[in-house]
């Protein structure tokens, strides 16, 4: 581990605004930073960034606490676990950020804008149009405190904007993408206040990362150009920026950004669909980082074999069949006991509990979600199991008297699948499919499944007898 993850030393965080539910998206940008924090035997700080007024909503605060949560993410520093940097709520630290814009006004690294939306959109066409990229003139830069003054007396909220200094190269050494420069005189002044007093997510993400101790900070590259303006109100106030990395972000097949077209769900959703925490975290975990192998890893694993060159530079694409995958493995990594948690109270009060064992080693390799163990319950645990009509289409070519055979061989002999099947293929001179699927469909009324042998045992010899009848209908 070099010297920039000397053990103990870093601090991450996450920093999620409350204005929805939380999707893959973002959650495995938590991941990646409580890898990053527990590779190298760190802290892992949640903030909760909720300035805007209008959208922030408490419930969405919870939800993402409660997600993060299940999925393992806990977090070292943050709501519920103050260590001295508080509040962990930026809505609550408006006047540490006031502090902070005096210190930047009495500087004069900041001044005071009166310029409408409707100038600043005008200013923006005019650009354009002359083929000049969009940015902040500096219109009320080298205002007077007179005409300053003037405009306040008119009613008029100036937003606070940042004096980028002029002929500054900003440099950094980015952990995903490597070395990053920009010229200042590409960047216009940049709001730090808006007109309400409220701070953006420019000035208050950078303020607080800053006296919160946070180390590193991995985020999506659509901040790679919000960087050299943290980097230089930092400078300004003389406070530490963090190491920042930026990594790609998730894309759908097409290569356009992930929603719900590409079968994205929020990890509410996902949980209440079945996925399993474990799936998830081994998927994401692989979505933009290679660990050379596919084995299910526990997060101290997944940390373990962590690496930041391991990060991908290019976009990853969400694939729906490997995130089954992750899913199917999840589910045969489960002891009977987790299964039945999984699986919930109200489908395991529907099995005996002497059948309990038997049908999880049953059915484990054939479900991926509660709603398949359910669909097995149904098919296995009732009385009138009768086959549909197109069920028994499927055995219009069933030699004459197979099933009587069968019937007759479990009357005698129980439940011995090894010496049915041996029987019905000396009898009938039949192998592979036209052996085997007429006793799958009679059973169980499908054409795949779960092995036979446990089948019928879980049936019962009576259970058998009574399908098998059915099916020489």
């Amino acid at each position: 581990m070099s010297a920039a993850f000397s053990q103990g030393n870093v601090k991450t965080r996450f920093c999620p605004s409350p204005t929805g539910l939380m999707h893959l998206g973002n959650v495995r940008t938590a991941l990646f930073n409580d890898l990053l924090a527990k590779s190298a035997n760190g802290q892992f700080l949640l903030r909760i960034e909720d300035t805007d007024r209008e959208r922030s909503d408490e419930r969405y605060t919870k939800a993402l606490m409660a997600d993060l949560t299940w999925l393992g993410l806990n977090w070292q520093e943050g709501p519920q676990h103050d260590e001295g940097n508080g509040p962990y709520h930026q809505s609550k630290r408006q006047s540490i950020y006031d502090d902070y814009y005096q210190r930047l006004v009495t500087a004069d690294c900041a001044y005071s804008c009166f310029c409408s939306e409707e100038e600043l959109a005008l200013q923006r066409k005019i650009q354009r149009s002359a083929g000049r990229p969009p940015r902040y003139p500096g219109t009320c830069r080298n205002l007077t405190a007179e005409q300053r003054e003037e405009k306040l007396s008119q009613g008029i909220q100036p937003t606070l904007r940042f004096a980028v200094p002029q002929n500054k190269t900003i440099a950094f050494d980015d952990l995903v993408r490597g070395h990053q420069q920009f010229d200042s005189n590409d960047i216009g002044d940049f709001i730090i206040r808006r007109a309400d007093g409220t701070p953006p997510f420019l000035f208050c993400n950078a303020i607080d990362d800053a006296l919160m101790g946070v180390t590193h900070a991995l985020r999506g590259e659509d901040h790679v150009t919000n960087t050299p303006r943290q980097l230089m109100v930092l400078d300004a106030l003389g406070l530490q920026s963090p190491t920042y990395g930026h990594i790609a972000l998730i894309v759908g097949n097409d290569g356009s950004p992930l929603s719900k077209r590409h079968g994205s769900r929020s990890i509410e959703e996902l949980r209440n669909e079945g996925y399993l925490a474990g799936a998830l975290v081994n998927y994401m975990s692989r979505l933009g980082h290679y660990y050379g192998h596919d084995d299910l890893l526990t997060l101290d694993q997944l940390a373990e074999q962590f690496r930041i060159e391991a990060l991908a530079k290019s976009p990853a694409k969400f694939n729906l069949e490997q995130l089954y995958y992750w899913q199917k493995q999840a589910v045969a990594s489960l002891d009977v006991r987790g299964f039945w948690l999984w699986a919930g109270s109200a489908l395991e009060n529907r099995v005996a509990a002497e059948h309990h064992d038997l049908f999880v080693a049953t059915i484990k390799p054939n479900v991926m979600f509660p709603r398949d163990i359910e669909h097995w319950i149904s098919l296995l645990f009732t009385t009138d199991f009768m086959l549909a009509e197109a069920q028994h289409a499927l055995l219009k070519d069933v030699p004459t008297d197979y099933f009587k055979q069968a019937a007759d061989f479990v009357a005698k002999n129980g439940c011995d699948y090894a010496g049915l099947v041996a029987h019905l293929k000396s009898t009938f001179n039949i192998k592979g499919k036209t052996l085997f699927m007429p006793l799958r469909i009679a059973l169980t009324g499908e054409t795949h499944g779960p092995e036979l042998a446990k089948i019928m045992t879980l049936l019962g010899t009576d259970e058998v007898k009574r399908r098998l009848a059915n099916a020489n209908l």
